[in-house]
This record gives C-alpha cells, structure tokens and sequence, in this order.
C-alpha cells in the first residue's frame, strides 16, 4: 500500500496536480490594494509553485518569520525589517516597491489640515481632539503613524479622539468612514476602498509619508523546515524584471498603486 501511495503521489506530481507551495507572511495592504491578486498568478506561471498569503499587521508578520512559520517576509516598516535580519532569523532585505501614506477623513475637514504637513495635520486633530482611527496593531503603518506623532511632540497626548482600533486597514477605513473620523492608510488600500462614504485625501506629499515595502527569506539556518529553495525563487522573482513589471502593471482607474524599486 505505501508504495502505491508512493507511486500515486509521483504521478499527480507529474501531472502538476500536487502543486508545491510557499507561506507569504506580509502585510494586510499587500493584500486589501488587491496587489496580490496581480502578483501570485504570474509567479506562479513562472515557477509553478502556489503561494499562501498570511495578511497581517507587519509586526505580526515579522514574528512568524521569528518563529519559523513562513517561508518569505513581505513588508514595510524598514527599521524592524534590518533588526529581524541583524538577529539572524531573516536572509539579506532586499526593497522591492514603495507608495506612500496618506492622510484621510471628511471632506468638510472640520479641523483644517488639508495641505501637505503631516506634522501639523496631527497637531491639529490633537488640539481639536478630533476623532482619529489608529491601526493600534504594531503593523508597519501603526509603526509610521507613532513616528509622526512623536515627530510632533504628541506621543500619548494624541487628544480624546483617539481610537485604537487593534485591526487591519481596511477595517480601520470602514470605522473612519462610518463615523467621519481621521486615519492614516497607504494608499494602495486607500485607492481599493470601496467604503469611502464622505472621506478623501486630505494630507498627502510631504516626504515623511514615503512607503518602503522589503522582502526578505526566513533564515532556514534558524529554521531549518524553511523552504529555502522555493522561498529564494519568489524573492528572485518579486525583485527581478519580471516581478517588478508585474508590481508596475497594477493600476485602479488608471492610477499605480506601487512603484517597484529593486536594486540588486
């Protein structure tokens, strides 16, 4: 019996039914812009290997690589990304793409921080304590968010708007727009949000809202169930010709979402 299980598996391998597989630990915008939808087909036109997306908070994610649950990082929050390399438990970062963030919320924008300074756009909210929906997940934009609130000598004095909500982005969106309040989203997500109700862009250019996703293979000398081989082929590909035009190809309405930027 097992060698006719044996031999059944190698012909369904051959017949390309038994498909190998890689886990993808990344971000919950990698995911809610669709941007995945695009990638994994032709990756795997190009390889013949599946992919499992686990879509979480980029602090979540980096920790399944830490534990050995995935096979390959896809995220964005640079300064955690060099650390989980320097503690051995990912292979060399490679940046793959960027956009940016962006600040949105009512149209009326009640609190008048339409313009280009982050900085002073939460200054304000603060001031005014004007509702304000925070990821609150240790995700690569949450990590970002803190940054410009400390930037802005607000840190825990973010005024009693403030909401953490502990979720992804597109539930963050869906709380902002139902009830009118402030939020910081890439803008991939932003522009395949569906939800939108009386929110729009209000606080977008300023440098500081620059968005660097990396790519990194789990450390299989840390974790040695890692599948190394498989793993490397899709941080080839993702950061090669290929995988960069496929990430330059996606568009909504005709506005890109991610510009690649791989540098071998």
């Amino acid at each position: 019996m097992a060698k006719l299980a044996l031999v059944a598996t190698s012909v369904l391998a051959s017949m390309g039914v038994l498909a190998q597989s890689i886990v993808v630990a990344s971000t919950t915008s990698t995911e809610q812009s669709g941007l995945f939808s695009v990638l994994l087909p032709e990756f795997k036109k190009a390889s013949g290997l599946d992919v499992k997306v686990v879509a979480l908070g980029t602090g979540q994610a980096i920790d399944m690589g830490r534990r050995g649950d995935a096979d390959v990082l896809f995220v964005h929050d640079k300064v955690a990304e060099e650390k989980v390399v320097a503690e051995g438990f990912a292979v060399k970062r490679l940046e793959v793409m960027y956009n940016d963030f962006v600040v949105v919320g009512p149209a009326a924008d009640p609190v008048k921080v339409t313009g280009r300074d982050v900085v002073e756009a939460l200054k304000k909210i603060a001031a005014a304590n004007a509702e304000f929906i925070s990821r609150g997940d240790k995700s690569g934009t949450h990590a970002a968010e803190l940054r410009f609130w400390k930037l802005a000598d607000l840190a825990d004095k973010q005024g009693s708007g403030y909401k953490a909500c502990g979720c992804g982005m597109g539930p963050a969106l869906n709380m902002a727009s139902s009830t009118g309040a402030y939020v910081l989203t890439d803008r991939g997500t932003w522009l395949n949000f569906k939800n939108r109700g009386e929110l729009k862009v209000l606080v977008e250019g300023d440098q500081r809202l620059f968005n660097q996703y990396g790519v990194m293979l789990v450390n299989p000398a840390k974790h040695p169930h890692v599948k190394a081989v498989d793993g490397q082929k899709f941080v080839d590909w993702v950061s090669g010709s290929a995988g960069q035009a496929a990430i330059a190809s996606y568009k909504i309405g005709g506005e890109q979402l991610f510009f690649p930027n791989a540098v071998k």
